[in-house]
């Protein structure tokens, strides 16, 4: 077992911290009060070539792997949680997926402008009566002529209101169940498509919205993977996109570790550090725990998928759950050690614990990595099939 990175990776997350450290870390409190999205930093991301890392050269990607993705990932979280969103929306949610199952003039068509930060992407699943009940979505396309009129509406959608492609999941013929669900390379500029930005409690730096889709008109060729390959494609994205959020909560635990450290260091009271503390000691070291054993679950499952894994729902869901509990836990016990200044915008604790609820419900549920787990085990469902 060889727990350690090599010189490719270890200089790519130095590049993304250094990189994190110059231009999101002084923004980031300002832009999440703002409600404001950095698109410019976004694009840099995508120059940079962050996005590209599972994507072959030939797409313009720099084929490092999941791992690399991973790690870029987690040092931008530690930054902003809210600027992490965009590994998903640029990659492993869109480019990936038409890289997966796309035709070669999808691929060249799409796969370079999105990973390169020149096209922002989008990918609508939920609905607002079909959230973890994927199958249960109401968003529907009709043939018409040589091409298709999409009608519906999703919610809760990330870079939606910014995007000028998307995937989108609707049903060509719903009395086949999961076999007549289908997904659609769409461009988001095309008439009847309107999104409208929905406020939240965190990540606020990256725009959430719900879209109407009112007779849209799409080519034959927008279709991915073909007609009824819905259903595979989107479960086999989201077992991707999931684990960047595993990486997302990683980074932003690190994140309120780092300033639960610092700031233990810093403050006195009784005349000394208030890290000589033994009850604050415990909170410290609990959390560093926390973050080790996600950590090592996510950088397990992302070699798996190096590996050629792309299966691996169980070992994803395990890095998720971890991780979610360690970005919350971390959180609470960060503002438990700052007090005061924690509950203030002096620091960013209380950003990073409005951010830290995310993970329990974005990407799958804590309740559904539960299930997925436990089915597993109980030998009900196999997670990797």
């Amino acid at each position: 077992m060889d727990f350690a990175l090599n010189d490719e990776l270890l200089a790519m997350k130095e590049e993304a911290r250094k990189f994190t450290e110059k231009e999101i870390v002084p923004n980031a409190d300002k832009w999440d009060e703002e409600h404001h999205f950095p698109l410019d930093v976004i694009k840099k991301m995508g120059e940079l070539g962050f996005y590209g890392t599972p994507i072959p050269e030939e797409y313009g990607g720099t084929d490092v792997g999941f791992l690399a993705q991973m790690l870029l990932c987690e040092e931008v979280s530690r930054g902003s949680s809210s600027i992490r969103v965009a590994f998903n929306t640029q990659c492993l949610g869109t480019a990936l997926s038409i890289l997966r199952h796309g035709t070669q003039e999808q691929k060249q068509k799409w796969i370079e402008p999105i990973i390169n930060g020149d096209k922002i992407g989008c990918f609508a699943i939920s609905e607002p009566n079909a959230a973890s009940d994927v199958m249960s979505m109401k968003t529907h396309a009709e043939r018409s002529g040589d091409g298709w009129i999409l009608n519906g509406s999703k919610i809760w959608i990330s870079f939606a209101s910014r995007a000028d492609v998307g995937i989108v999941y609707a049903y060509t013929d719903k009395s086949k169940g999961s076999k007549g669900l289908s997904a659609f390379v769409v461009d988001m500029h095309s008439e009847g498509i309107t999104a409208s930005d929905l406020d939240k409690l965190g990540t606020r730096s990256s725009p959430t919205s719900e879209i109407s889709f009112e007779d849209v008109k799409l080519p034959e060729d927008a279709i991915l993977g073909g007609e009824g390959a819905g259903a595979k494609v989107v479960f086999g994205s989201l077992n991707q996109t999931r684990l960047c959020c595993a990486a997302g909560g990683v980074g932003l635990a690190q994140a309120c570790l780092d300033t639960a450290v610092q700031y233990s260091n810093e403050r006195e009271q009784f005349g000394r550090p208030v890290g000589k503390f033994q009850m604050n000691q415990a909170l410290i070291a609990e959390m560093a725990a926390d973050i080790e054993a996600a950590r090592m679950l996510l950088y397990r499952a992302a070699w798996q998928k190096d590996q050629g894994q792309l299966g691996n729902v169980l070992e994803t869901s395990y890095a998720k759950y971890a991780a979610s509990n360690a970005a919350t836990k971390a959180a609470e016990y960060t503002m438990r050690i700052l007090g005061s200044y924690g509950y203030s915008t002096e620091y960013p604790a209380a950003r990073f614990y409005r951010d830290a609820i995310l993970y329990h419900i974005v990407e799958g549920t804590t309740n559904v990595q539960k299930m997925i787990i436990s089915n597993d085990l109980l030998g009900y469902r196999k997670a990797n099939r």
